[in-house]
């Protein structure tokens, strides 16, 4: 009748040891290394040691009008270097971007069609709007749509590229909405320098100077079209730099932060191949011009060129403190931000807030599962006691599997372990009941008890089952909080299962089996 095979002894030692073996360095909470100890550890979150949160916001409107001006500038070099019937392509007024579209009026409005045709080889994502020679032309609804998502993606990456540089440890960063991101950093109690590294876009762009006009040429004289005049990263030199951007960021293998000659500091990038080997283009086609290194639309340096440059190594060098330099190649490193991001939001949580809150989250805990186990005892008795035998296994294996994870503990995930105590011993009730209902109906001791667990594990599965799914929509949908306590309940109702119908059946039947009680009622 009750048997219990020996590989599920086996099974049920091997988990037990080792979930006390994986939760010891969060039991001990010691921060340095204990030999013959896993590393992995449960990481408190924002509210249980303190920290930092911001709530980011990707400017659309700025990159969409970014895109608008390259596509003005796409629009004039197709009109420049084709012809529509044998017609130059002439424009009166130039070529203006106003509400993210770029509008120009055609001298020959008899040329529309081919001109629109022009327009439409450039992309496939262009609304064009022609009112008899008055041309409008902007990027259509859904490409914007596509666009914007796209950008909320590649912004939430690179924050989290960029806050991992730091060495900060577990942070949190999710999507809100369409054009938010919300970035929680626990144990960072000074934001400022992590606000500094998200401020920045790091769009780094290598032009050529124009030749006609001075170097620097600190604001003198008007700009020949497709020059644009940029200020000094330090001082107040101006350039006036070739819009054209022969190189960009974006083809960076590695930086790194590292000193001169002279001793002063310096970032060294590494290009790929592709970026190699446009660089030596460059550098062969232009020897003895200057070249603008361009970083966030200042000009950090602008050398000569005196040699072919192979190998695709570089030297940026502009008067750099040694933490500049380093927070510069970091940038680099993570890669350019498609779109500024502003802070809209920001708290700090103290870490004494963060004490009394683990420390709350500790009382309750205890407090908890002392009144279970009590409750457990008064009501239960010998049975009592294997119930909580299991229920201790069961906290052990809700704090192994979170280290392993390496998951971040909030206080509603501390919720979800309190409310995971309950479920756990609440299945040994089912059981516990069933057995003196079979009891009741006159069933021998060894067939009631065997009853009782078959009978009642339908029941038990059910419940548990329908609160999984609970905790699987709680994490698909939920945002921060929500999710540490799905996460937490999630790993609390599996393990509730495996302790209370296996770890708590092989001590009754271990004890059932060295005993033989003829009647269960002292017991149960």
């Amino acid at each position: 009748m009750l048997k219990f095979p020996l590989y599920k002894i086996f099974i049920i030692i091997f988990v037990c040891l080792a979930s006390i073996y994986f939760s010891l360095p969060t039991l001990i909470g010691a921060d340095k290394k204990i030999p013959f100890l896993p590393e992995n550890k449960i990481n408190l979150g924002l509210d249980l040691q303190g920290g930092s949160y911001l709530l980011l916001e990707v400017n659309f409107k700025q990159y969409v009008r970014e895109q608008t001006d390259g596509l003005r500038d796409e629009l004039r070099s197709a009109f420049r270097s084709k012809t529509v019937e044998n017609q130059r392509i002439q424009y009166s007024g130039g070529l203006s971007v106003s509400d993210n579209k770029v509008t120009f009026t055609l001298l020959n409005p008899d040329i529309a069609d081919g001109v629109i045709s022009i327009i439409n080889s450039l992309s496939n994502d262009l609304t064009i709007n022609n009112n008899n020679g008055i041309i409008t032309v902007g990027y259509s609804e859904s490409y914007l749509k596509n666009m914007q998502r796209t950008l909320l993606e590649q912004s939430i990456e690179i924050v989290r590229r960029r806050v991992d540089e730091t060495g900060t440890r577990e942070p949190d960063i999710q999507r809100q909405g369409d054009n938010r991101i919300l970035l929680q950093v626990p144990g960072l109690q000074d934001p400022e320098h992590l606000k500094n590294m998200l401020g920045k876009t790091a769009k780094l762009t290598f032009h050529l100077l124009d030749n006609t006009m001075p170097y620097p040429d600190n604001g003198m004289g008007a700009l020949p079209p497709g020059t644009v005049r940029l200020k000094s990263d330090k001082g107040a030199d101006s350039f006036a730099i070739r819009s054209q951007v022969m190189l960009s960021g974006d083809l960076l293998a590695d930086a790194s932060a590292g000193f001169s000659q002279n001793g002063q500091p310096t970032v060294n990038i590494k290009f790929n191949n592709l970026g190699a080997k446009k660089f030596g283009d460059i550098t062969r086609d232009n020897v003895g011009k200057p070249f603008a290194i361009v970083l966030d639309n200042k000009v950090l340096t602008a050398p000569v060129i005196r040699s072919v440059i192979l190998g695709g190594s570089a030297e940026i060098s502009g008067n750099f403190t040694t933490k500049e330099a380093s927070d510069l190649a970091l940038l680099l490193r993570a890669g350019a931000l498609p779109a500024p991001l502003d802070i809209i939001e920001e708290r700090t949580v103290g870490p004494s807030l963060g004490a009394d809150s683990v420390e709350a989250g500790k009382n309750a805990v205890i407090l908890g599962t002392a009144l279970v186990m009590i409750f457990m005892v008064a009501v239960y008795k010998l049975f009592g006691v294997f119930a909580n035998i299991a229920l201790i296994t069961n906290i052990f294996i809700i704090i192994a599997v979170m280290s392993i994870l390496g998951a971040t503990l909030t206080m509603p995930g501390i919720a979800g372990i309190v409310l995971t105590i309950g479920m756990a011993v609440d299945a040994n009730v089912l059981i516990f009941e069933r057995i003196r209902e079979e009891m009741r109906l006159g069933k021998g001791v060894f067939s009631a008890v065997d009853n009782g667990f078959k009978h009642a594990f339908g029941t038990i599965f059910d419940a548990h089952i329908t609160t999984l799914l609970a905790t699987l929509f709680l994490y698909a949908f939920g945002a921060g909080a929500i999710k540490g306590f799905a996460v937490t309940l999630a790993i609390g109702i599996v393990a509730s299962l495996f302790s209370a119908i296996l770890v708590s059946k092989m001590l009754i039947i271990f004890w059932l089996k060295k005993f033989k009680p003829k009647n269960l009622s002292v017991y149960l």
